[in-house]
């Protein structure tokens, strides 16, 4: 009888150079056989812009010191700062059974049992990836008019095996993403737990988020696991 595959490796990167990780997750997948575990990379970076492979400079309004990187994830520009909890997901996708869609789907129900777990009303917006709160005074329109995002997703596919990931705003200098219109968007607001009255810390949003994509990107474990308890943390 063939052994099932365990459950996603959680590895803590720490403060890591976004370059840097991003040729770590390339090797990485391009090195991968039908039987390397899956992984996840917890991981903080120093302040940079991120194109994705579609991503138009136009969405880039005043970048200034701040470099801009031009990488191979989907979607269009976001900003990676101190505060921010950066997920990378590097799991292969055909050992799961599932697509590219239903990956995006999983990351963000983790994102919002999250957030539920700290208080916060997490929502999806149609044809927008990422997760979204109420914010009634957002200048965004569409699927996101009254929404401001928490929480931006960009994956990569090669080979059957995604990397790159999610990153959840928990308390950081939210102002460079006043410099671009955030994943392509004018006028949408990007928050934070912080803003939004939550005193959970970096480490325990990390490690509650990290937990959430392991039940939800394990093998045979049931994607609609209950969510977790409330955490305890004063808000």
């Amino acid at each position: 009888m063939t052994a099932l595959p365990l459950a996603p490796v959680v590895r803590a990167l720490g403060r890591a150079d976004y370059v840097a990780t991003w040729e770590s997750m390339r090797a990485f997948t391009a090195q991968r056989t039908a039987t390397t575990r899956d992984e996840l990379w917890m991981v903080e970076h120093a302040p940079v812009f991120t194109l994705g492979q579609a991503g138009k400079r136009d969405h880039l309004l005043q970048p200034g010191e701040i470099p801009v990187v031009a990488s191979d994830r989907g979607g269009q520009v976001t900003y990676h700062g101190p505060g921010q909890v950066v997920i990378y997901v590097l799991v292969d996708l055909r050992r799961l059974g599932i697509y590219v869609k239903e990956l995006v789907f999983r990351i963000e129900q983790a994102v919002v049992q999250t957030l539920a777990a700290c208080g916060v009303d997490g929502r999806r917006a149609r044809g927008a990836p990422g997760v979204y709160v109420p914010w009634p005074t957002s200048r965004a329109t569409g699927e996101l008019t009254g929404l401001a995002k928490i929480a931006a997703l960009g994956i990569k596919v090669t080979r059957g095996c995604s990397y790159h990931g999610v990153a959840l705003n928990v308390a950081m200098d939210l102002a460079p993403f006043a410099r671009i219109n955030p994943c392509g968007y004018a006028g949408l607001p990007t928050v934070d737990l912080a803003t939004l009255g939550s005193t959970v810390t970096w480490q325990q949003a990390a490690d509650l988020l990290c937990e959430r994509l392991v039940q939800h990107l394990s093998p045979r474990l049931d994607s609609a696991a209950p969510a977790p308890a409330p955490i305890d943390i004063a808000r």
